[in-house]
């Protein structure tokens, strides 16, 4: 039997990846609201500064839902919802998925594959692709690089022992 524990690290990541991933509409929800406590109105402030660190929050490429733009674009969104879903799954099912350890490189590569062909796509024809296809292709790219990073801070029970 293959089983392998999930060490503070790895399960850390998969819970940051769970709350940055719930805040992300959160705070775009409370962006849509006309008035807004002073804590509320911060906390919406921060969510969007930190997107803004990490995404160019294009208008036009992100996302808006109750009629407010997101805080991060479509293919980031896509990135940071497969990141919580990928890790979520890696923690339920690392036992049943050795592979993600023998060959992280190979996998690696194979995630950025979508992601990378909408950007050739885009600037050999000036056409940019749908925000749904852009979120699907973060979403396989974010999914599959958190299963990565949470098989990489396990244990074999070999180890633990």
């Amino acid at each position: 039997m293959y089983h392998r524990v999930v060490t503070a690290l790895g399960r850390s990541f998969a819970a940051a990846a769970l709350v940055w991933a719930a805040l992300l509409p959160l705070a775009t929800y409370a962006a849509s609201r006309t008035h807004l406590d002073a804590m509320t109105a911060s906390f919406t402030v921060v969510v969007y500064a930190v997107g803004a660190l990490v995404c160019h929050q294009l208008p036009a490429r992100s996302f808006h839902v109750w009629g407010a733009q997101m805080p991060v674009c479509a293919r980031c969104t896509g990135i940071y919802f497969g990141a919580a879903l990928g890790a979520v799954i890696a923690l339920a099912r690392l036992a049943e998925v050795p592979w993600v350890r023998t060959r992280p490189q190979s996998i690696a590569v194979i995630a950025v594959v979508p992601a990378a062909a909408t950007l050739v796509f885009e600037w050999t024809t000036g056409v940019t692709p749908s925000n749904a296809v852009r979120f699907a292709s973060g979403l396989w790219l974010g999914g599959v690089l958190a299963a990565l990073v949470v098989a990489a801070t396990t244990l074999s029970k070999r180890e633990v022992n």
